[in-house]
């Protein structure tokens, strides 16, 4: 199982390309279940999960090809035919979002069977709200033995939709199914992340009818079928961000680009209060601090966007563990999300966590030591913590982080961190 070491101590100078949007990707390479087009998403992520989606849909029958052209990487995605409508465990465990082919195979072919899904242990996250919505369309759901069972013989039908509260999955999944249901769907309290915009103008660029996006009420009028297109995916704004923590712990001068400053809003704002140079570029952000001046300590609140994302909240944790004073994180999103705490504190940060709010004291320095992965998000803030520690962190399961993060040891060290990939067993 790898392994990432990383010796900490080294300033960060230089340029970060950011990738294209895992979290938009992943729910574009599903919507190219809904037609029999070709569907080409440009500026792909590499990545374990998009990797793993495609292993998915090849099952269904959507050929996946991928390549590169100039400094960009596409996907080709062709759905000719769906010659299957069943989505294993083994395949759908490994990635919550793959759970999202079943409105669209719903929609299309009027079945499907798919396993409950697996992904990141962050929470309970139920997918109640996704089978709530595919019921309102019109959908037959059985539950039995791990599988959604889902029939609609006569096609789905318009609805309105009203969640009880914000759902990013939910949103996306009633979205899928929505464009070729019958009549008119209204989708309200809708997450308004820009993941689900960028879902929602690609859908359009298929030939969906899709208003109302970037608010919390998405209206779809149906249509009989779509087209395929040609669409560049959105930068990530969770790597963008994670990167400029990353500068901000280190210290440096970082330009993060192939990149939109607005994504990261409520970051950026964290980061100025805690003393960080934080100023928008031709084509991103340029992040820089003075390793000599002490961070200072910032409280903050995970929030639905356009507030503090809650994937970001971990990466902050760990810059905030040197900061002057103390910070008070309070988590909204999802019930078990401080598992990098215990972590963080083997590098000596001082962390308290009480239920969904923990109390960070700043310390003068990080010391280096072997540390353990335990979800996506996490695995990144160790590294982050260890590019700052005295001494060689080794971060531990780093399959979390393959998830969700392309080329992350040659983006750190083409800006001078000393990390590297150890193979093999620990």
């Amino acid at each position: 199982m790898d392994r990432i070491a990383i010796q900490g101590g080294a300033l960060l100078n230089g340029t970060i390309p950011v990738s294209g949007a895992k979290n938009s990707a992943i729910k574009l390479m599903s919507a190219a279940i809904l037609t029999d087009q070709p569907l080409v998403l440009t500026n792909m992520p590499r990545l374990a999960d998009t990797a793993f989606l495609g292993q998915l849909l090849a099952g269904l029958g959507v050929s996946v090809e991928e390549g590169n052209g100039g400094d960009d990487q596409w996907t080709r995605l062709h759905g000719a035919e769906i010659t299957s409508t069943f989505a294993s465990y083994d395949l759908v465990r490994k990635m919550r979002a793959s759970f999202n082919v079943l409105g669209p195979l719903l929609a299309r072919t009027g079945e499907a069977k798919v396993s409950l899904p697996g992904g990141c242990t962050i929470g309970a996250r139920p997918v109640d709200l996704h089978l709530q919505a595919l019921e309102a369309l019109g959908a037959e759901i059985e539950l039995a033995e791990g599988y959604v069972n889902a029939r609609a013989p006569k096609g789905l039908k318009g609805a309105e939709i009203d969640f009880p509260f914000v759902s990013v999955g939910a949103t996306e999944h009633a979205l899928l199914a929505a464009v070729l249901a019958q009549g008119t769907t209204v989708i309200r309290k809708a997450a308004r992340e820009p993941e689900i915009g960028d879902l929602a103008h690609c859908l359009n660029a298929m030939g969906a009818r899709v208003s109302g996006i970037d608010s919390d009420v998405l209206t779809i009028e149906g249509v009989a079928s779509l087209h395929g297109t040609t669409w560049s995916v959105i930068p990530d704004r969770i790597e963008m961000g994670t990167y400029a923590v990353a500068a901000a712990m280190a210290g440096g001068d970082v330009t993060l680009t192939k990149s939109r400053p607005l994504l990261i809003g409520a970051l950026t704002d964290k980061l100025r209060a805690a003393g960080v140079t934080v100023e928008e570029t031709a084509d991103g952000v340029r992040v820089r601090r003075d390793p000599a001046v002490r961070l200072q300590a910032t409280d903050l609140e995970t929030e639905v966007y356009p507030g503090f994302a809650t994937d970001l909240q971990a990466q902050f944790m760990a810059l905030m563990t040197l900061a002057e004073g103390e910070s008070v994180i309070q988590e909204k999103i999802f019930e078990n999300r401080f598992m990098h705490a215990p972590e963080l504190a083997r590098l000596g940060a001082q962390i308290a966590v009480h239920g969904g709010e923990a109390r960070v004291t700043g310390v003068d320095h990080l010391v280096a030591a072997p540390v353990m992965a335990t979800d996506l998000r996490a695995s990144v803030s160790l590294v982050i913590a260890g590019l700052a520690a005295r001494g060689e962190t080794v971060v531990g399961r780093v399959y979390h982080l393959d998830r969700g993060f392309e080329r992350l040891e040659e983006k750190l060290t083409a800006c001078g961190a000393q990390v590297r990939r150890l193979k093999g067993p620990e």
